[in-house]
Order: C-alpha cells, then structure tokens, then sequence
C-alpha cells in the first residue's frame, strides 16, 4: 500500500525531530562539560594536562596519570585484539562450516552485549591471577631488565585492564569486519579462484578490498576501551602513578571519575576537575569516532 502525503510529512516530521533531537542533547552534553569544567582550567591552564597530582586536601588536580593510563590500556587494547578480531572474522566467514556460523556469530554477538561489571569481576578473580602468574611475573623475571617489564608485577595493574579491555573489544571489532567481509563481492573471490589462487591468497586480497571497514571497526573499538570504566575500575590498581612499566597501578580518566565522584561535592574544584578529565575524554572519543566514520564512509563509497 502506497503512503498517503500526509503520511509521508508526518513520517519526515518525525525523523527530523529525533534528529535533531539526538544533535541537541550531544551539543548540551558538550556544553555542559565546557562550562563546568572551565574553572579548573581558568585556574591550571594547560597545566591541569601535564600535572601529575591529585591531591583533594590542597585542591590541588593534574590530570595526566589518568590521561596516560588511558592511552597505555588502550594502546595495549587494541594492539591485541586487532589480530583476534581480524583471526576471528575470517573464522567465522570462511573456516567454520555453515550450520554453525550463525551459532558462532551469536555467541560473539552476546559477548559484545554482556555488562561491562561481569568483565570487570571475571577480570579481578580469574584473569588477573593467570596473567600475574603465568604472564607478568615470567616477563618481570627474565626481561626486567627492559623499561616495559621493570616493575614488579601486582596482580591489577595497567597490563591487566588492558587485556581485559582487548577481550571486551574483540566482539565488538569483530562484528564490523565480519560484516564488511560478507559484503565484498563474490566475483572478486571467484575471479581469484579461477586464476588458481589459495584458500589463504583469497582471502588476503578480501582482506585487503576491505582494509578501510578493519579500520573503522578497530577505531570504533578504539574509542569504546577509552571510555570503559566499570571494569577498568576493578583491575586498574586506581594509584594515580606516573606509569614507567606495563606492570605499573593506574588510573584511567574513566576509572577516576568513577572512584571520586562520591566525595567531589566536598571539595571546590573537585567536580570541575572531574568535568575536565571528562571534556578530555570526550575530544578522545568524538576523535576516534570521527576518524571511524571516515573509513566507514570510504567502505560505502567504494561498494
């Protein structure tokens, strides 16, 4: 049944109210965070980045340790599960027979939709004694003598969320490769097997036809572990420490608004300052999102 016009205004009106619905309240979460974080950055400057003290008695708040710990979970995040999310992908579309993929891909759909809190309590209680025992203390053992691996190791530390936050991303990565791989022409696999390439050779130019989809999943990831916090929070060590060492306590900006936002009332420049280490997450993620949605837009275009 075709729509009436009436139908299809009201159908357009609804669509554009919700749209700018959704542009409103990102431009308020925006503004909200610019305007209470203000104080704190009328008081440091750019000082409140490099600093590295958080002292709640004198009012005295640096940011950069949770900052750092950010980016070093992240880093560590992503360079582990770009291997498993690609490695997992590929299993999924090619490897497995086809009366169990559906299975496969539903039980990886369901990790990416678990709450963050089940992560974070398999992480404290199982995940962080293997990796302190048969990982970290190994590497502290016989490669201390490397920067990375110099400090001996505590069950929770950076190391640990970060790889608690690359088993959290896999899913989530994954799906969107998965989903790009499935799209890309058959003619293309079929004029590779019909010049008597592999298996393997086939699905390498695959990959490579859809390398600009792999970067947008691994960059909308990306942003997702900066801004994890429940789990982070249970296995991070929450010190806020300068890290010299994989095997370093931390903080991430996440983790520490989390575990001080009960007593930041108490103190006058304490929300400001939680707002702030916000508003600096907030640039990070619409970054890393943006620069996602680019390849995104690159993969349709050239479907």
């Amino acid at each position: 049944m075709r729509w009436s016009v009436k139908g299809m205004k009201v159908f357009y009106a609804v669509l554009i109210f919700f749209t700018f619905t959704s542009l409103i309240i990102i431009a308020g979460i925006a503004v909200s965070l610019i305007t209470v974080s203000s104080p704190i950055f009328m008081k440091y400057g750019l000082d409140f980045v490099l600093k590295s003290v958080w002292n709640p008695v004198t009012e005295d708040y640096g940011i950069l340790p949770a900052l750092l710990g950010t980016l070093m979970t992240s880093t560590i995040a992503i360079l582990i599960a770009t291997p498993l999310a690609i490695s997992l992908a590929v299993f999924s579309s090619e490897i497995i027979p086809q009366r169990f993929r559906s299975f496969m891909n539903s039980i990886s759909d369901l990790m990416a939709s678990l709450p963050s809190v089940i992560y974070g309590l398999w992480g404290l209680y199982v995940l962080a004694p293997i990796l302190h025992n048969y990982i970290m203390l190994p590497l502290h053992n016989y490669l201390g003598f490397i920067p990375l691996f110099s400090t001996k190791p505590t069950p929770t530390n950076l190391f640990t969320a970060g790889v608690l936050l690359a088993i959290m991303i896999v899913p989530f990565a994954s799906s969107i490769v998965r989903e790009a791989y499935a799209a890309a022409p058959y003619n293309l696999k079929e004029a590779a097997y019909s010049i008597g390439m592999t298996k393997w050779e086939v699905t390498k130019i695959t990959l490579g036809y859809i390398k600009s989809a792999i970067f947008a999943g691994l960059f909308l990831a990306l942003g997702r572990a900066m801004g994890e916090t429940v789990a982070v929070a249970m296995v991070v060590g929450n010190v806020p420490n300068i890290p010299k060492s994989l095997f370093d306590v931390g903080y991430t900006i996440s983790s520490l608004i989390a575990n001080q936002f009960p007593n930041a009332q108490a103190y006058e420049y304490m929300v400001p300052a939680l707002y702030g280490g916000a508003t600096l997450l907030f640039l990070v993620g619409l970054i890393m999102n943006l620069v996602g949605l680019y390849f995104v837009r690159k993969v349709m275009i050239k479907s």
